[in-house]
């Protein structure tokens, strides 16, 4: 099988339904063995947030030696980012980094266009035989879920990093049956279409991954969430741990990274805004449950891994003079994270916007939040089926915003735009959909080759 048919396997997948339910990937998993069984998994839930809190426990855990497996969605640069294992180099380890704070290198490797095609191999021929039996066959991310499971089993790692991909209850990564913990990052609406139009519902849906004897870690604060969460963990029989983030001091922020005070220990964090910190907080209270549980992960470990952790296209500065920043904010929770950061970064600057968004999202919302902060906005259809029209996003734009709406249709011309109409001392941020932002950003390395 080569790679372009693994893929058109994989994408094809969708056309026998999109039911919601764990049936399907169960079976797929049973008749493989249920490698998901003989993983160590941590498996993180939330809103926003999932991704940077998995970047950053990944880190951490990469930092003491452990080789790391982490499973996100979606892709932004390329399709196989989704499934990554990371590791230290070894080679530029002091030999007693550990106990001196020397900065310990990390590296991650994607998965291999040879992993997936043997990944597939195996998979496809159960997928058939499961609709022949006349059961039904498994979506496309169930499949991918499958194939992040059975690759992170083959190469024996020592844990695997696990973001639900919606809600949490359904969700086809929640088949541990005993994951090591469970993380809940920052619950709001979104996805109301599937998991419900109040907080309370939707916090009902991602309570669906806590397991019996495993320890609960969030950083919600929200009444309404905390006593979802509270109420599933005694019913379910575990506990739930929250962050303290009223005991963070000494704050300080940088376009370059953000430093912190939390219980005594100074932390570096590269990836930007406020909300970053209460996700860290979440990755180190994960690292003292591990702990507590027999795991090793020194100080050391936790505050390197902090320092290093990467998040790809989330409020990522690819460019400077001016500045270009890349961000996934798609929904109100995250508009407001974007809004903040933008005022606390760069709230002297002139703001150039490029946005490309989902017709399926609460577009208007986004607007509200985000419009009045630019000077002009530069509207993209991105290159998906559920793309909301640029002419649209235009038209919706200038009912929010102050500043000039520039329709630009494609990544290309809203490049050239932004450029145009920015001067050295401006920031340009491109955001909304995901699925724009790895073009965008290859564009612009390309143009500084």
């Amino acid at each position: 099988m080569t790679y372009e048919e693994a893929r058109e396997f994989i994408n094809q997948s969708n056309q026998y339904g999109n039911d919601l339910g764990l049936e399907k990937v169960k079976e797929l998993l049973a008749r493989l063995d249920n490698p998901q069984d003989k993983l160590k998994l941590i498996h993180v839930a939330g809103t926003n947030g999932k991704g940077s809190t998995t970047a950053f426990i990944t880190a951490i855990l990469s930092s003491e030696g452990y080789r790391v497996g982490r499973y996100i969605s979606p892709a932004v640069f390329t399709y196989r980012e989704g499934i990554q294992i990371t590791k230290r180099i070894e080679e530029d380890l002091p030999q007693d980094a550990m106990e001196v704070n020397e900065t310990i290198a990390l590296t991650t490797d994607y998965i291999t266009e040879k992993a997936i095609c043997e990944a597939i191999t195996i998979i496809k021929p159960i997928c058939e035989g499961m609709l022949k039996e006349e059961l039904a066959h498994p979506t496309a991310f169930e499949i991918e879920t499958v194939m992040a499971i059975l690759y992170f089993y083959w190469e024996q790692v020592d844990f695997a990093v696990i973001e639900v991909g919606l809600g949490g209850r359904l969700d086809a990564t929640n088949v541990m049956r005993h994951p090591i913990c469970c993380v809940i990052t920052s619950i709001s609406m979104d996805h109301m279409q599937y998991l419900g139009d109040s907080l309370e519902q939707i916090t009902i849906e991602k309570a669906g991954i806590i397991k019996k004897d495993t320890p609960v870690i969030t950083s919600n604060k929200a009444t309404e969430v905390l006593q979802v969460l509270e109420q599933t963990c005694r019913e379910v029989g575990t506990y739930l741990t929250n962050t303290e983030i009223d005991k963070v001091s000494d704050i300080h922020y940088s376009p370059e990274g953000t430093t912190f005070c939390y219980l005594e220990q100074e932390y570096k964090i590269q990836l930007l805004g406020r909300h970053q910190i209460e996700n860290a907080l979440l990755a180190i209270c994960t690292a003292k449950m591990l702990q507590q549980l027999g795991y090793l992960l020194t100080e050391n470990s936790i505050k390197n891994g902090l320092t290093q952790a990467k998040w790809r296209g989330r409020f990522e500065i690819i460019a400077r003079n001016p500045y270009m920043i890349i961000d996934g904010a798609h929904n109100e929770d995250a508009a407001l994270q974007l809004k903040k950061a933008i005022q606390m970064y760069f709230a002297d600057r002139r703001i150039i916007f490029i946005m490309g968004i989902f017709a399926d999202k609460n577009y208007r919302k986004v607007l509200k939040i985000t419009a009045p902060l630019a000077e002009v906005i530069i509207t993209i259809t991105p290159n998906n089926s559920r793309a909301l029209p640029s002419s649209l996003l235009a038209i919706e734009a200038k009912k929010y915003g102050t500043g000039a709406v520039i329709d630009a249709g494609t990544i290309q011309n809203a490049i050239q735009y932004a450029q145009q109409e920015a001067g050295i001392d401006d920031v340009i941020i491109a955001f909304g959909s995901l699925s724009f932002l790895g073009e965008l950003n290859d564009i612009i390395a390309s143009n500084q080759d």
